[in-house]
């Protein structure tokens, strides 16, 4: 079984996080959202604690979906309410687009890029963060006890990384280095998102202004692919935004998992 975490209670809301991350991404988060909602965080496959990622040749779309059904069922769980960041908020669009989920919220989702090009960028930003982690492993433990080096070693997928405390900042760098096999194979198969999400399924789409991974460019495509769906912005937060802007982000995914937003979140989209 996958490794996860379920608490709270309410509806079921399962949270999924991006590529190279870990389930501990949605902690700033998960208690705010675990006083309305059951709650599930889970490491995908080949990331945090959970087995590696094996495709034998087939599909990575294929693959996951397999292991969402098959976790879901695990739990017990159907058509639950889905979150995600990221890889993770390509997911819940793909659970959507596959009948498996009553709500789908997706932060910042992959599968938006606007052509080759800019899908390398993607793989290049992704290159040189894995890199990064690598190269300063040694050293990570001491410039983790300051904020200004935490703000800065995590500057390029959040504004504000110093407000996370120092061990959670050495595990997300160790887990995102464990996670590289995993990250190639996912990054290898990168392909637009194409799949069609039938109306009765309430979609919600949030972008951070301040996104360096997936530029905000990109919630315009998706705002066109995706007409049907509540699209809204979040002022000032970068690629993972859960630490960036706690509160507007609980809002966003209560609501996003309640079928509807208020007028004051979505009036900056």
């Amino acid at each position: 079984m996958l490794a996860h975490e379920r608490f709270g209670s309410g509806e079921t809301l399962v949270l999924v996080h991006g590529i190279g991350h870990r389930r501990q991404a949605w902690y700033p988060v998960a208690e705010q959202l675990a006083e309305h909602r059951e709650v599930v965080l889970f490491d995908l496959p080949g990331h945090g604690e959970s087995p590696a990622l094996v495709t034998n040749g087939r599909p990575i779309k294929e693959v996951l979906q397999e292991q969402l059904i098959e976790f879901f069922g695990e739990l017990g769980i159907d058509r639950p309410h889905i979150a995600g960041n990221s890889l993770g908020g390509r997911i819940a669009l793909e659970a959507a687009a596959d009948g498996l989920v009553s709500s789908a919220t997706a932060l910042a989702p992959a599968g938006f890029w606007r052509d080759d090009r800019d899908f390398a960028y993607i793989r290049a930003h992704f290159a040189v963060l894995m890199t990064a982690a690598r190269v300063t492993a040694p050293f990570a433990p001491s410039l983790a006890t300051s904020a200004v080096a935490r703000r800065a070693m995590l500057a390029s997928i959040m504004r504000y990384g110093d407000r996370l405390e120092a061990e959670r900042v050495l595990g997300d760098l160790g887990s995102m280095v464990a996670a590289r096999k995993a990250l190639r194979t996912i990054i290898r198969s990168g392909f637009p998102f194409d799949a069609e999400i039938a109306a009765d399924v309430p979609v919600t789409i949030a972008w951070g202004t301040k996104d360096r991974v997936l530029l905000p460019y990109q919630a315009a495509r998706a705002r066109q692919q995706l007409p049907h769906a509540e699209h809204v912005w979040l002022p000032g937060s970068g690629h993972v935004p859960m630490s960036d802007d706690v509160d507007r982000v609980v809002d966003v995914l209560l609501r996003g998992s309640s079928h509807g937003l208020r007028a004051s979140v979505a009036d900056v989209a």
